[in-house]
């Protein structure tokens, strides 16, 4: 069951969802059933000119392959075509054991050719931080964002019951607490870690 704006905003006053922004903004974009979280100020580039593959089983191609740029509020961050970015939220969520959140681009930005995320639109109950946007661009022009603008939207989903093992809670939940965009820890999954 998905949350309405009335279930939201009951859950933001009760505390059962926290959303945080460094600004202190009182958050005010609460549609029927989501709610819009805003674009954080820094990126992260992968450096493809230094590095001929990203390969799980050899971390080093893409551990360190990124370089982070900090954009000022009012300047715009390019998102050139075909180029894949990570960005991240200005919001810090965190959700409760028993919930669950979908991450979605806005219509208006998907209509730019703009994604907001290649495959990770889930965030699991118990997770904490900002979320990491996997951003690109399918125009054939560039496209300008601003850090500040609404940049997607979240919508809550009720579980059946409460997670036994939420994300706070397991032995290797790698983005908890996050606050820049991270980029991928897959090399400490089971499958690649070395014997």
């Amino acid at each position: 069951m998905i949350l309405s704006d009335r279930d939201i905003r009951k859950a933001l006053d009760s505390g059962r969802v926290k959303i945080e922004a460094p600004d202190q903004e009182l958050f005010t974009h609460i549609h029927a059933s989501s709610m819009d979280l805003r674009l954080g100020n820094i990126f992260k580039l992968y450096e493809h000119s230094k590095f001929a593959v990203l390969d799980p089983k050899h971390p080093e191609s893409f551990q360190g392959n990124m370089r982070q740029i900090a954009i000022a509020d009012g300047d715009s961050f390019i998102v050139q075509p075909g180029e894949f970015v990570l960005g991240v939220t200005r919001e810090t969520i965190t959700v409760p054991d028993d919930l669950v959140v979908r991450v979605e681009g806005r219509s208006s930005l998907g209509r730019l050719g703009i994604i907001i995320h290649s495959t990770a639109g889930f965030v699991d109950p118990g997770f904490s931080g900002t979320i990491t946007l996997e951003i690109s661009n399918l125009n054939r022009l560039p496209v300008a964002l601003y850090p500040g603008m609404r940049v997607c939207q979240i919508a809550f989903e009720e579980m059946s019951s409460p997670a036994d093992m939420p994300y706070n809670l397991k032995p290797n939940s790698k983005y908890q607490g996050q606050i820049l965009p991270e980029e991928s820890r897959l090399a400490s999954d089971p499958e690649f870690a070395k014997a």
